[in-house]
C-alpha cells in the first residue's frame, strides 16, 4: 500500500462496535507496507495530523482512542439491549450511585467485575436472573445491607475469594469496619444442609489459634450462611501454585506444624468427642496476616466416639488424592483398621494419611492429582522411589535453588519426606501416631535452624 500522508487525514467512525488501537505501534504481516511513522496513531492525533470525528450514536459508550469509558460518574443505562453480552469488566473506575438494575437483566452474562468503584446502596433482589453467572466481583465498593438470598440459588457462581464444596465465600465488611468472609451455602445441593449443620456442630465448642473461627451464623429454610474470620493471605494453595508468591523451607515447615497442632487438638485436645476433618488439602489451609495457618472447611468433618481408634460412617467422601485408600485389612469386625471405602468408614488415622499427602505436596509443589501421576505412579510412590539419592528430583526446585545452607535444607527435606511416607502407610495401624508427628516436626525444625545457623 505504501501510504504517504500529504495532508491531514480524517477518520469517520460509528462507535457502536469496538475499534482496537491498543499497544501501538502496530506492525505485522498486513501492515508491513504501511509507512512506519503512520503506526503511531495516538501521536498523529495529538499532533493534529489526523482528525478523529465521531458519528453520534445512541449506544455510544467507549472512547476509541483509549478504549476507556468516558469521564462520567454513572454507567450508561443501556445494558438490557446487550442480550448476547458474556463478560462485563467495569472495575477501577469512579462510578458512584447504585449498581444499574439493567445489569441484572443480562441473562447470559458469565462474568461481571464492578470492583474498585464507589457504588453505594444494596444489591437488588432480581440478581437471581443471572442463571449462568460464574464470576461476580463487587469488592472495594460502598455497598451495604443484606446479601440477597437469591445469591445462594446461583448454582454456577464461583467464589470471590475461595470456594468450598457446598458454599460460596464472599468478602464483607461489618458495621464496625472489620473484614469478614461470608460463606453462603448452595442449598440446591442436597448435602449443603448437612454441611452447614456439620460446620456449626463442629466449630461451636472448639477454640484453637490454628482453627478458623465462626463469628456468626444465619439460618432459615431458604438461606444459610456463616460469618467467618477473613484470612488476608489467602490459602496455602495460592502460595504453592502462584508465580506471585513464594514460601521458603522454614515458612512451609511452620505452616505444617500449625496444621498438625490443629489436627491434634481436634482429635485429642478438647472435652467433646474427637473430630476428624476428613478433607485436609491446601485450599482448606488459610493464612492470617502473620502467615499463621488456620484449618478451615469442616463441611464433611465427623464426630467420633472416644479414642483414636474410634470409627464412624459417612456418605460424603474426601477429595480424591488426599483420601486414605481402602485398607487391605478392612474388616467390619475390626473397625479400628477401617478406612474410607465402599462403606464410608472413617477414623482419625484418615487425617494422618491426608496430612502425609499434604506434607509431600507442600514440599514438592506437586498435586496428588497431577497429570504425571497415572496408573501405578502416585505422588507417594514417586517420592518413595526417589529417596534418598534423588531427593533433588522431587522437592520444589525453588527451595534448593539458592546454594546458601544447601545441605541443611536437604537434610531437613529428607526428614520431612520420610515423615510424610510414615503418615501414608497403607495400613492405618502402621501409620505414625498423632503425638509422634508433632514431636518429629518440631525436632526437624530445631535441627534445621541449628544447621542453618552453623553455616552462616
Amino acid at each position: 500500500m505504501n501510504i504517504k500522508l500529504e495532508k491531514r487525514l480524517i477518520i469517520w467512525c460509528d462507535n457502536k462496535s469496538a475499534i482496537a488501537l491498543a499497544e501501538n505501534p502496530v506492525f505485522h504481516g498486513r501492515t508491513k507496507h504501511i509507512e512506519i511513522d503512520v503506526h503511531l496513531m495516538r501521536n498523529k492525533i495529538s499532533n493534529r495530523e489526523f482528525d478523529l470525528k465521531y458519528v453520534e450514536s445512541k449506544n455510544q459508550v467507549v472512547d476509541i482512542m483509549t478504549k476507556a469509558l468516558p469521564n462520567r460518574r454513572h454507567i450508561p443505562r443501556c445494558f438490557e439491549s446487550l442480550t448476547a453480552l458474556r463478560e462485563l469488566y467495569l472495575g477501577s473506575n469512579k462510578f458512584t450511585s447504585g449498581v444499574p438494575s439493567s445489569i441484572w437483566s443480562l441473562q447470559y452474562i458469565l462474568k461481571i467485575d464492578l470492583s474498585s468503584n464507589s457504588f453505594s446502596g444494596s444489591l437488588l433482589s432480581n440478581i437471581e436472573n443471572l442463571k449462568v453467572l460464574t464470576y461476580l466481583d463487587l469488592s472495594r465498593n460502598k455497598l451495604s445491607g443484606d446479601i440477597p438470598e437469591a445469591i445462594g440459588d446461583l448454582k454456577d457462581l464461583a467464589s470471590l475469594s475461595l470456594a468450598g464444596s457446598f458454599g460460596i465465600v464472599y468478602k464483607g465488611i461489618l458495621s464496625d469496619g472489620n473484614n469478614v468472609a461470608i460463606k453462603v451455602f448452595k442449598l440446591q445441593l442436597g448435602r449443603a444442609f448437612r454441611s452447614f449443620d456439620s460446620e456449626c456442630e463442629v466449630l461451636r465448642n472448639v477454640r484453637h489459634r490454628n482453627l478458623l473461627k465462626i463469628l456468626s451464623s444465619y439460618s432459615n429454610p431458604d438461606f444459610k450462611a456463616l460469618v467467618l474470620e477473613l484470612m488476608p493471605n489467602g490459602s496455602l494453595e495460592n502460595w504453592l501454585y502462584s508465580h506471585n508468591y513464594f514460601l521458603d523451607t522454614l515458612e512451609r515447615l511452620n505452616i505444617m506444624i500449625d496444621v498438625w497442632l490443629a489436627l491434634e487438638y481436634l482429635h485429642h485436645g478438647h472435652s467433646s468427642a474427637p473430630i476428624v476433618h476428613c478433607d485436609l488439602k491446601p485450599s482448606n489451609i488459610l493464612l492470617d496476616e502473620n502467615m499463621v495457618a488456620r484449618v478451615s472447611d469442616f463441611g464433611i468433618s465427623k464426630l467420633l466416639g472416644d479414642g483414636e481408634d474410634s470409627v464412624t460412617q459417612t456418605m460424603t467422601m474426601a477429595t480424591i488424592g488426599y483420601m486414605a485408600p481402602v485398607s487391605q485389612l478392612f474388616d467390619i469386625l475390626k473397625p479400628k483398621n477401617a478406612e474410607f471405602g465402599s462403606e464410608g468408614i472413617i477414623s482419625a488415622k484418615c487425617d494422618v494419611y491426608s496430612f502425609g499427602v499434604l506434607l509431600m505436596e507442600t514440599f514438592t509443589g506437586k498435586k496428588p492429582t497431577d497429570e504425571m501421576f497415572t496408573g501405578e505412579i502416585s505422588l507417594k510412590n514417586w517420592v518413595n522411589e526417589s529417596l534418598p539419592h534423588a531427593l533433588t528430583d522431587v522437592v520444589d526446585a525453588n527451595l534448593v535453588r539458592e546454594e546458601q545452607a544447601f545441605y541443611a535444607k536437604m537434610d531437613c527435606l529428607l526428614s520431612i519426606m520420610h515423615l510424610a511416607l510414615d503418615c501414608c502407610m497403607e495400613s492405618p495401624e502402621q501409620r505414625v501416631s498423632m503425638k509422634d508427628v508433632a514431636a518429629k516436626l518440631k525436632k526437624i525444625r530445631v535441627k534445621f535452624l541449628y544447621d542453618v545457623a552453623a553455616t552462616s
